[in-house]
């Protein structure tokens, strides 16, 4: 297989930092420290920069690199980054120069930039040394592994943060899309690491695939992002051509581990067409022919190809799929890139004493503690609101005092109107209704065909076992047709169910027609039926009054949760100086009782208010509960107005519910009756194979009895059509045709550990074998009131196509991919 490919080193130049950083912290942190004391540390880092831009051209340990680096990282957190004045140049990692020496290059005064170069390089070290691995033994494989995922992490953090940190056009190898090329490059190569060493351990062959496609997927992405018009140019002559070569590699790995999943599960035609490709790819990739990994594996795929096509013309006749029916196989991302850890080596800090990391740390976790404190007041003020509006909801709040005179709809009302109007109406519903008659019939009468064929033929079996006895020497209809009888039952159950369902839509039809049909009106028309609300007289209008009241002590409520939750939100605290002044007193952070003692004088106004909010919540709730009930009481109950509003609000809600159900009781008579017609194809297919049985028989015996002596009888011919087999196009009597290949059984066995076979082979069952497996697919999740659930049908989805009759021989019909309820959970 391919080599690895390593990314090429950024170059840089020598520049005295040593003379700008004294300045700078002289600068910055004068009446502090004194610059002798940062003397040591700033020789230390210039040398440690010489060794970092020059050692790389040795591929030496990835020490230096990280030595520098955390330095880098260091300094550039506790000093101002704006203030460095620094000429950091770097070349551009790809460009080759020309004859007259000239490179691209970029020169920034920044921490940031040398820091983002620093890292590149590193990026590109644990490149090179994962290249130079030689693949063959464990500690090798995790090595490399492990130095390509860190690649890839560095090289999405710099997509992520270049432009943060340069602030202008950059060279090309820093170019975000350049990254991310890089990036995917290297985390396909480290998951192309693990594939070898999942063929190495030899672990089992559905992992192997799993990690091959996932390796095929992530070339796939590489070799697009790195073709693009702007990036192509960069790359060395061979790498697109590499990453080409290990796309078909990998892609024909899948296929060949896959196809030994499909060999130990008897998908014989599956694992055929997945060693077709397998052969195709691995033999077309550079090696593939010849020796090698990848033509030792061609070579296997090609022998098993031959033998697996072997057995299938001799022993399955299983169909093979085409190449792009194949199924993808599952992906297994296991190599993820790993994020830059905060620091690589083990090296001390050299400038521990400049400025107390603790301080940052102390500010991130206190600003942290703060969010989750607003957060948790914040979110305790929603759910009291969200609780408070519930409780209006139930008391018709404010829709019952909305107009206490007059005819005039409230706006609720009116909206309700117009969707229901804009859906259709009553006459869109109606015709949803008027459609399941039709095709429920439908679904019987391709039941009933299908009972009536099963018993004519068991009832022309009877009389001929009648008549001619013992020398009737074939299996009795009632022992092989057990199985389609036991799915006539469920399909015929799975109706009753559906009738019993249609019912309950009909009757919530009926019970809110009428208010359905006037919300389909104009709003003149409805408010004409809606009678006028009662003039509030005494007690009624005190209770209204008091209603109104409390209403608007429910709005100032909610505008003062809005306020404070605003005021949570911007409340913001400064503890540097604090966190400064307890490091230096006491010499350690106690950044918990710090910021909790902060952070609790500063909330606590705030948190005071929620609690009187919430406590006026009770208080308002049990006052608006008490008026209404006055209000009721005062008017008698519920004014005509009232129930006419209410019943036309339960309309709408009923409009849109029965429109979900009838529209999902539609699709799901279509579904059932792709079922109900491959079922019936079977029974066919059974009948036409046992009547031609007969014919055959019937001649043994009419010759036997025309011989003068008597001769054992025949066996009888195997044309028993196996229920599992391929629809074929509805009839009552199929004509003639060649009976099937007696080879092979029905897979009762294998489909033992489920109620249905999850893919019936479609092979001809043996004479005397064990009857036919039970196998109905039905319509998944539709069953409201039975009490067996009934399996999904495992096959993929198809789009559904409209019903003929007689349907064309296509393929076994699936199911639907959801039922029809017409009450679904709220």
């Amino acid at each position: 297989m391919a080599e690895l490919l390593a990314v090429p080193f950024k170059k840089s130049s020598d520049v005295d930092i040593v003379k700008p950083l004294k300045n700078l912290i002289q600068n910055t942190y004068s009446g502090s420290e004194s610059t002798e004391d940062f003397s040591d540390a700033i020789n230390e880092l210039s040398r440690l920069r010489t060794a970092a831009i020059w050692k790389v051209f040795e591929k030496s340990s990835l020490d230096v690199l990280y030595s520098y680096y955390d330095q880098l990282v260091s300094l550039e957190s506790k000093i101002p980054p704006q203030e460095v004045q620094i000429p950091f140049k770097w070349k551009d990692a790809f460009d080759k120069g020309s004859i007259f020496g000239g490179r691209m290059s970029l020169t920034i005064s920044s921490l940031a930039y040398e820091r983002m170069c620093i890292l590149f390089n590193i990026a590109a070290m644990q490149s090179a040394i994962a290249a130079q691995q030689p693949l063959d033994t464990e500690e090798s494989l995790k090595l490399a592994a492990k130095l390509l995922q860190q690649a890839a992490g560095i090289f999405t953090y710099l997509k992520g943060n270049i432009m943060l940190a340069v602030h202008q056009e950059t060279t090309p190898d820093l170019n975000p899309d350049t990254l991310n090329a890089l990036s995917q490059l290297m985390l396909a190569q480290a998951q192309e690491v693990i594939a070898y060493k999942c063929i190495r351990d030899e672990m089992k062959e559905s992992m192997v695939a799993k990690v091959c496609a996932q390796c095929e997927e992530l070339f796939t992405d590489a070799l697009r992002s790195m073709q693009k018009d702007a990036l192509k140019n960069l790359w060395e002559r061979d790498w697109l051509s590499t990453i080409s070569t290990k796309q078909a590699i990998f892609r024909g790995l899948t296929q060949y581990y896959q196809a030994q999943v499909c060999r130990a599960n008897k998908s014989v035609g599956e694992e055929i067409a997945r060693l077709q490709v397998a052969s195709a790819e691995l033999r077309a990739a550079p090696g593939g022919a010849g020796g090698g990994r990848v033509g030792d594996v061609a070579a296997r795929a090609a022998r098993q190809l031959a033998a697996a096509q072997r057995d299938n013309d001799f022993i399955y006749h299983e169909r093979v799929p085409e190449p792009r029916a194949l199924d993808p196989v599952p992906r297994a991302p296991v190599a993820k890139p790993l994020a830059p850890p905060p620091r690589w080596g083990a090296a001390a800090d050299l400038w521990e004493r400049l400025l107390p990391a603790a301080v940052h740390a102390a500010l991130a976790a206190s600003g942290a503690r703060r969010a989750e404190l607003v957060g948790a007041e914040i979110n305790q003020l929603r759910d009291a609101t969200q609780l408070l509006n519930s409780i209006l909801a139930s008391l018709n709040l404010p829709a019952c005092i909305e107009s206490e005179s007059g005819g005039g709809l409230p706006e609720s009302i009116r909206s309700k109107a117009r969707a229901v109007r804009e859906a259709g109406g009553l006459p869109a519903l109606a015709q949803l209704m008027a459609d399941l008659p039709d095709l429920l019939q439908r679904n019987r009468d391709i039941l009933n065909e299908a009972d009536r064929m099963l018993r004519e033929e068991a009832e022309a079996d009877a009389a001929l076992r009648q008549q001619f006895g013992a020398r009737w020497a074939r299996t009795p209809s009632d022992q092989l047709t057990e199985a389609f009888r036991a799915n006539s039952a469920k399909y015929a159950q799975i109706i009753d169910n559906a009738v019993r369902a249609d019912a309950i839509v009909q009757q919530k039809f009926q019970q809110h027609k009428e208010s359905i049909e006037l919300l389909s009106r104009s709003e003149g028309e409805i408010g004409a039926d809606v009678p006028d609300a009662p003039a509030p007289r005494g007690p009624d209008g005190d209770a209204l009054r008091a209603l109104r009241e409390l209403m608007a002590d429910v709005e100032a409520l909610k505008a003062e949760r809005d306020e404070i939750e605003a005021a949570l939100k911007d409340t913001t605290l400064d503890l540097r100086e604090r966190f400064l002044q307890a490091l230096a007193a006491d010499g350690a952070l106690d950044e918990p009782a710090l910021s909790a003692g902060a952070l609790g004088a500063a909330l606590a106004p705030l948190q005071r208010r929620a609690g009187a909010t919430l406590r006026a919540q009770e208080r308002l709730a049990a006052e608006l509960q008490a008026a209404h009930a006055r209000l009721m009481a005062a008017r008698g109950g519920a004014s005509g107005r009232d129930a006419a509003l209410g019943k036309l609000a339960a309309a709408s809600d009923a409009y849109q519910d029965l429109t979900a159900n009838l529209r999902e009781g539609v699709k799901f008579y279509n579904d059932l009756t792709q079922l109900l017609v491959a079922f019936q194809n079977k029974v066919s297919d059974f009948c036409f194979a046992r009547k031609t049985e007969k014919e055959e028989l019937l001649k043994d015996l009419t010759q036997e009895a025309s011989r003068p002596s008597q001769r054992p009888a025949p066996a009888p011919p195997q044309h028993h059509v196996d229920a599992a087999s391929e629809p074929a196009v509805v009839k009552k009597e199929a004509p003639p045709r060649p009976p099937p290949p007696s080879a092979g059984s029905a897979p009762a066995a294998s489909a033992s550990a489920l109620p249905y076979p999850a893919q019936p082979q479609g092979m001809p069952l043996p004479y005397g074998a064990t009857p036919y497996p039970v196998y109905a697919p039905v319509p998944t999740l539709y069953n409201p009131y039975a009490t067996l659930p009934y399996p999904h049908h495992m096959r993929p989805q198809q789009p559904y196509q409209p019903y003929q009759y007689p349907p064309p021989p296509a393929g076994y019909p699936q199911p639907p991919s959801a039922g029809y309820n017409p009450y679904p959970p709220q």
